[in-house]
């Protein structure tokens, strides 16, 4: 397949995980990548090639977002496709969760969202289309415990996610989310690393569903899809991968 030949394809946190196997997925059908991280960019466009470029951002931070941005404009000459990738996380009690440590998670994963959209938006409206998706999780559409911040971060990007939607789509742009469960990732193993000792296992058992964890591969099919023309009449739609965890 080749869908997004010549598409300009602007992709956070494509230093690992899930935004480095859905900037390799695009790239390999055709599309021309900015791969944007705190870390790791380089490492990804130069594993593609092909005329991918990195770009260092942190996503917390407007300035850098912006920069980021019109650093991609400039190489690529506009961007078409915009995908939210970059997040971070932790288990913790509520009630020995950190200000900062609170505040960090809501700023990479919701305010990051939020940052990348503002800025490439005006960029998406001057080609008279485009499409976003964002990153939500299956912990944006139910409760899970030791997970406040995280929780409201990707709930936060949820309704995000749907008010873009509705406000833009008189500019034909497309905004959705794919909100995965489980995945084989770096953030999903620093996860573990945070798991409060005095935490019910059956709870946990029961949050984590009966299924092996998704591939990044899968999760990258899925922006694969949703931004092709394939998907054109899906908007506002939060597309759950999370092996029936939520259902």
């Amino acid at each position: 397949m080749n869908r997004f030949a010549d598409q300009r394809v602007f992709v956070t946190g494509a230093g690992s995980g899930i935004g480095r196997a859905t900037a390799e997925r695009f790239a390999s059908e055709g599309a021309r990548v900015a791969c944007v991280d705190l870390r790791g960019a380089a490492v990804t466009a130069d594993a593609i090639g092909g005329g991918a470029i990195a770009i260092d951002c942190d996503v917390s931070s407007a300035v850098s977002v912006s920069a980021a941005v019109d650093q991609a404009v400039a190489a690529l000459g506009g961007i078409d496709i915009v995908l939210n990738i970059a997040g971070i996380g932790h288990f913790s009690n509520t009630h020995e969760e950190t200000p900062e440590g609170f505040d960090k998670i809501v700023s990479v994963n919701l305010n990051g969202t939020f940052y990348v959209c503002r800025y490439t938006l005006p960029h998406l409206m001057a080609n008279g289309k485009g499409t976003i998706v964002n990153t939500a999780s299956n912990s944006g559409l139910m409760g899970q415990a030791w997970s406040a911040a995280y929780c409201a971060s990707k709930g936060g990007v949820v309704q995000l996610t749907r008010a873009l939607a509705v406000e833009y789509r008189a500019h034909n742009i497309r905004v959705c989310a794919v909100a995965p469960g489980g995945t084989l990732t770096n953030i999903q193993q620093s996860f573990g690393a945070t798991f409060p000792k005095d935490a019910d296992m059956k709870h946990l058992a029961k949050i984590s569903g009966p299924w092996e964890m998704a591939d990044p591969s899968e999760i990258a099919a899925a922006f694969a899809y949703i931004a092709s023309p394939e998907a054109r009449y899906i908007t506002g739609s939060i597309l759950s991968i999370d092996g029936g965890l939520t259902a």
